[in-house]
């Protein structure tokens, strides 16, 4: 019997936790060489998700549950998650069921026939067309400038072996882009394409700057190729300039009563240069963000509470109650 580790993280998820651990039991019953434990990490909910979550763990001994001490954004608290795995492979499956469970057979099939990572590749969306086609131009933006290949239209959702899982507590990364890594890494995975579905219950909890996040995210942690664009682009402009101010001085001597320089190029010239610097600032500023974050080395997350976990499932976690970090045991 192999146990399999399903890792899902939630945040106001009140309308989908119950219904996505009802179809997780439903598919993992059927596969009889396999146990499993349900991982919920909760980031903070203010909903009733983390009290759902207690009602299923009081019954199901599978339902373990890790409740964030603050919500701790969507980078972070999910790859926690995934470090306190035990299982012999570990599945990343999201709350919104929008990932489908019934993958999960799929996962395991091609696990077994030795891949060490499969990961679920969206060929379509029910959701809005525009958002499909934005990240797809993401994807291929990435692919692009990146030193590595990434897979594309992958969100995380898969199947990792427990040997990847080792080597990414190995890289202790305070900001982790997941999808980067598991590209990095280098082993071989497989892919197996399905139609995302659309979200039936609640709200996603995405918004322009946690996408924004990651898209800068995955660009700054895999890519040196913006700076080197700001260095040349800076290089030329200042070539060109050079030029149009001999071509201005050589018009003006020759055509001196007749040419007038005029106001007009030198203030469009003027916003022109200062809007490109005040982008590359920018893009120089992500970077030295990206390392004040590395070089802080905070925790992925502080653990408010943990439920089911055993006696052998230790971790360091701040306990509020007692304002002190204990070792956490199981409820």
């Amino acid at each position: 019997m192999k146990n399999i580790s399903i890792v899902t993280p939630c945040y106001n998820e009140e309308d989908n936790v119950e219904e996505l651990y009802r179809q997780v039991k439903v598919c993992m019953s059927q596969l009889s060489n396999f146990t499993y434990e349900h991982i919920f990490i909760d980031n903070a909910s203010k909903d009733k998700t983390v009290s759902i979550l207690k009602n299923l763990a009081s019954t199901d001994p599978n339902v373990k549950i890790i409740v964030n001490a603050r919500n701790f954004g969507h980078i972070r608290s999910p790859y926690h998650a995934l470090l306190q795995a035990t299982g012999e492979a570990v599945i990343l499956l999201v709350a919104d069921l929008q990932d489908p469970p019934t993958m999960i057979k799929d996962f395991l099939e091609k696990w077994e026939e030795g891949f060490k990572v499969v990961l679920g590749v969206k060929s379509q969306s029910e959701e809005s067309s525009t958002m499909f086609a934005i990240r797809k131009m993401y994807y291929n933006f990435i692919n692009r400038v990146s030193e590595i290949e990434l897979t594309k239209n992958n969100t995380g959702f898969g199947l990792y072996d427990k040997k990847v899982i080792e080597i990414l507590r190995g890289i202790d990364d305070p900001y982790p882009y997941f999808r980067g890594l598991i590209s990095d890494i280098g082993f071989e995975s497989y892919k197996i394409e399905y139609v995302q579905p659309v979200r039936k219950r609640g709200i996603t909890k995405n918004n322009f700057y946690t996408l924004y996040d990651i898209a800068m995210l995955g660009i700054t942690n895999h890519s040196k190729v913006p700076l080197r664009i700001a260095a040349m682009l800076g290089f030329a402009m200042s070539a060109i300039s050079l030029l149009v101010a001999i071509i201005y001085f050589l018009a003006k001597v020759f055509f001196w009563n007749y040419f007038s320089v005029g106001v007009a190029p030198l203030v469009i010239g003027l916003f022109f240069f200062s809007s490109v610097q005040l982008f590359f600032i920018g893009i120089i500023g992500e970077y030295i963000g990206s390392i004040h974050t590395q070089v802080l080395k905070r925790p992925l997350v502080i653990e408010k509470e943990r439920v089911n976990f055993g006696e052998s499932q230790h971790s360091l976690f701040y306990n509020l109650a007692n304002n002190e970090v204990a070792t956490s045991t199981s409820d």
